[in-house]
């Protein structure tokens, strides 16, 4: 494996740690991007991955998102992430989730950890076990916690309305259609919000039984997963991986809007300009999702309620709004801009 330094998506992270647990079979790497405005705190994705550099790349991207995520949400969080290497058959036993409770608390809350993808709310419980460094933990109904999924549908869902004033002059979505990448916790929320709304929806998965529950819920229809980035439609959505948006990919979308869950959607820095170039009006993903993060920060912090949690998420489509304004400005793409502005904030700027 090369090492972090060498590594194109190193950013002079403060600390990155590989994890190893024989007894249990745990391999993890927890990467910490940043401390200026508080603990590293971000979600533990559990995963398999076809080279462990490809685990590295991961933890290294999602941990500087989660810097970017956190400072824009005016959080009092630094950014951070985990990997559990997962091996081909997905197998998570309590013994291997143990183990990594017990790496997160020997960082001594200098990482806090969460659900991420592959992750839940019963496996959070187990960790927590081994560590207070943990939040996403199961809570009463109204109570600030619990499963981060619903809030950053929520939030996705806000942003997009902010994306279809400005880029439609439409203030709600009945008659649009959204084509909908992933059927997961979030694309599901974002998912019954525009339904109710009057989206039409088009949804594409690789899971098959997941897609077709949710376009039996929602009315959508199920479209191929390697026709969704080129559908027709008012919004392309995506709310599964990462760096979906490429020099190809964007060069084939038939969408005047790209607005999602998903996190790290550019391939490359350049593909926010190549966006630009073709009209599209694109939310910054660490911008538009942290819906989750607010609530799990507001948990962990104790600084607040369910009410202030659903103020600070409905705070997001303004937050977007002055970064697409910020764009139109100076010519920069939204991406670069927000990123500039999280830079500053993490004191990098």
């Amino acid at each position: 494996m090369a090492t972090s330094w060498d590594l194109p998506d190193f950013d002079a992270h403060e600390e990155v740690h590989f994890i190893t647990d024989a007894q249990s079979g745990l391999k993890a790497i927890i990467a910490m991007h940043s401390t200026h405005l508080g603990p590293a705190a971000g979600g533990c994705r559990f995963w398999h991955y076809a080279r462990d550099d490809d685990a590295l790349t991961d933890a290294l991207r999602l941990s500087r998102g989660m810097s970017y995520k956190n400072a824009m949400a005016g959080l009092p969080l630094g950014g951070g992430k985990a990997v559990i290497l997962a091996q081909p058959d997905k197998r998570k036993t309590p013994q291997m989730l143990a183990a990594f409770g017990r790496a997160v608390n020997g960082l001594a809350g200098r990482y806090v950890t969460a659900e991420d993808v592959g992750i839940n709310v019963s496996d959070m419980i187990e960790v927590s076990r081994q560590t207070s460094f943990v939040a996403g933990l199961p809570v009463g109904e109204g109570a600030v916690g619990g499963d981060p999924g619903p809030h950053t549908s929520l939030g996705v869902f806000l942003g997009i309305k902010a994306a279809v004033r400005r880029a439609l002059g439409k203030d709600n979505l009945e008659g649009l259609h959204i084509a909908l990448q992933g059927a997961g916790s979030v694309a599901s929320g974002v998912a019954m919000h525009a339904a109710a709304e009057g989206a039409r929806l088009s949804i594409a998965d690789v899971n098959q039984e997941r897609v077709a529950a949710l376009a039996e819920a929602t009315g959508g229809a199920i479209v191929d997963p390697a026709e969704i980035m080129s559908l027709e439609a008012d919004v392309l959505s995506p709310n599964a991986l990462g760096a979906i948006l490429t020099e190809q990919s964007i060069a084939a979308l038939n969408v005047p809007i790209v607005a999602g869950g998903a996190n790290n959607q550019l391939a490359t820095p350049q593909d926010g300009q190549r966006l630009v170039e073709r009209g599209i009006l694109y939310a910054p993903d660490y911008v538009i999702n942290a819906g989750g993060i607010i609530n799990v920060s507001t948990e962990y912090v104790k600084d607040g309620d369910a009410s202030v949690v659903r103020g600070r998420i409905e705070a997001i489509p303004n937050r977007l709004e002055t970064i697409w304004s910020e764009s139109a400005a100076s010519g920069r793409d939204p991406a670069a801009v927000a990123d500039a502005m999280a830079q500053q904030l993490i004191g990098r700027g």
